[in-house]
């Protein structure tokens, strides 16, 4: 029983499992023929979009191909189009440059001819000339000279008038308006000054210090005077001190000296030497500071420390009286006004009317005039040549290069001209005064002149029979040359010249 369970088990297993296999076989079979199917359909579909994209493709590429073409014969035809007128314009040029050429040698020609003709005409004109020479047994010179003479006497009261009134018109526009100029400088600036001494004056406490500043046998002041170059006068003047001396440098350090000496109280040959140094080291810094003080008021900047020293230096170096570093602060910003006037540079302006008295710091060192020293020390400090040209000719020593130039001497003669700002001899003024008169009298056809207004006009009085109106005007500017390269003097010189003619007659 078990057995035939088992078999029949064992037979439905197998059929079971035939059957099983059989399906899926089927099945699977089915499953193939179905994805083939859909894969068959899909190659379809893509042979169809394929042949589509194609034509798609085909017909674009024959529209692009057909534009291109056409965009083609378009630019062909713009190139024939520049060509052609390429060619056009060469022929023209190629013509114009034919025509020119031909042009050229016509006038090539026409110059031959003109200057053949010209030749011509002048070997004409000299042989006139020549001509004329030989009829009138004169030159062309002389008779040019003959005929200028006739018209001068001809028109010589016409001309005297022209030329008076167009002289006096023309400068006294230009006076008037650097009149102004230097009036409206001198307004906005007016610094004060005072005439430097050759003396300075020390007290004392009491008249038993003049005894032991002399020392024994006059040790000490000797000393003091050898140490400091200054004359110490010790007079019957009570508590009084006079130091004497020319520079003012060596005349501070003696009355620092002496100062420092009667504080301290102990006054002999080694104690003066120890005062004679701090005073020059003192002396030192107030130089600095005023060489600084001096830029600073001025308003010019970037020079050079040694520079700033020897400006500082003026502070003790006077000319005629007149403190020297006063002055070039004066003539410095009475420079930069009237170069703002003119519409200048004004701080060019100021730096030249500033340095232009540099070289007095030194001239009592080394040889030479105090403008030759003056250049070489700008040169030196790489001062530029603006400066240099405008300073070198405010004593005239060198020509004016430059409107500064004009600027720097009207400047230095305002402020040397300034009423008590500098003195002069008697001696000095009347010897000026005499050249003056020396100079004019020197002139043929003068009868007498005189100097007036502290030189500054002479008046010419001259012979009418000798000098006619013309010639009078001709003396006049001939005298003011001649005072001009003889004489040295400051500001101007007004030359009055005066021609009287009288006729008198009697009725009788």
């Amino acid at each position: 029983m078990n057995s035939l369970t088992l078999i029949v088990a064992s037979s439905v297993g197998v059929v079971a499992f035939a059957v099983g296999f059989f399906a899926r076989k089927l099945l699977a079979q089915n499953q193939v023929h179905s994805a083939e199917a859909r894969a068959s359909r899909i190659i379809d579909e893509s042979k169809i979009k394929a042949k589509e994209f194609l034509v798609d493709a085909k017909d674009k590429s024959v529209k692009i191909l057909e534009e291109a073409k056409e965009e083609e014969r378009k630019r062909q035809e713009l190139i024939n189009d520049q060509e052609r007128r390429v060619d056009q314009k060469e022929e023209r040029v190629d013509h114009r440059l034919k025509q020119a050429e031909k042009e050229k040698g016509m006038l090539k020609a026409k110059a031959l001819e003109l200057k053949k003709i010209r030749q011509e005409v002048l070997d004409v004109k000299q042989l006139q000339v020549e001509r004329l020479e030989k009829i009138s047994n004169m030159n062309k010179d002389d008779a040019k000279k003959i005929l200028l003479n006739l018209a001068e006497k001809k028109y010589q009261e016409e001309l005297v008038k022209n030329f008076s009134k167009l002289e006096k018109e023309k400068k006294g526009e230009l006076e008037e308006r650097a009149k102004n100029i230097m009036t409206q400088a001198m307004q906005r600036y007016a610094g004060s000054h005072a005439t430097e001494i050759t003396t300075s004056t020390i007290s004392i406490p009491s008249d038993d210090v003049k005894g032991r500043i002399i020392g024994r046998e006059g040790r000490n002041i000797k000393a003091l005077e050898r140490l400091t170059g200054a004359e110490i006068i010790v007079d019957d003047t009570p508590e009084a001190i006079v130091i004497s001396g020319f520079d003012p440098m060596r005349r501070e350090i003696a009355r620092i000296a002496l100062e420092r000496l009667m504080e301290d109280g102990r006054i002999h040959p080694a104690k003066i030497e120890e005062a004679v140094v701090k005073a020059k080291e003192m002396i030192g810094k107030k130089v600095k500071e005023a060489g600084e003080a001096a830029i600073y008021d001025v308003g010019v900047v970037g020079l050079d420390p040694k520079l700033v020293q020897l400006i500082g230096r003026l502070c003790f170096r006077t000319s005629y009286g007149q403190n020297v570093l006063l002055h070039s602060i004066e003539v410095a910003h009475l420079s930069g006004l009237m170069a703002a006037e003119l519409g200048l540079d004004a701080n060019l302006a100021k730096k030249a009317g500033l340095l232009h008295d540099i070289g007095k710091a030194v001239d009592h060192e080394i040889q030479g005039t105090h403008i030759e020293i003056g250049i070489s020390i700008l040169k030196k400090f790489n001062q530029p040549e603006a400066v240099i040209d405008a300073m070198k000719s405010h004593h005239e020593d060198y020509p004016f290069e430059s409107a500064y130039s004009f600027i720097i001497a009207a400047a230095d003669a305002l402020s040397a001209s300034r009423p008590g700002a500098r003195k002069d001899t008697l001696e000095n003024y009347l010897k000026r005064l005499e050249e003056l008169e020396e100079v004019v009298m020197s002139f043929e056809g003068v009868e007498k002149c005189y100097a007036i207004q502290a030189g500054r006009e002479v008046r010419v009085f001259v012979n009418p029979e000798k000098v006619s109106d013309l010639e009078a005007v001709k003396l006049a500017r001939k005298i003011a040359e001649q005072i001009e390269e003889q004489l040295n003097y400051p500001g101007e010189i007004k030359v009055n010249l005066l021609r009287e003619m009288r006729s008198v007659e009697y009725a009788r």
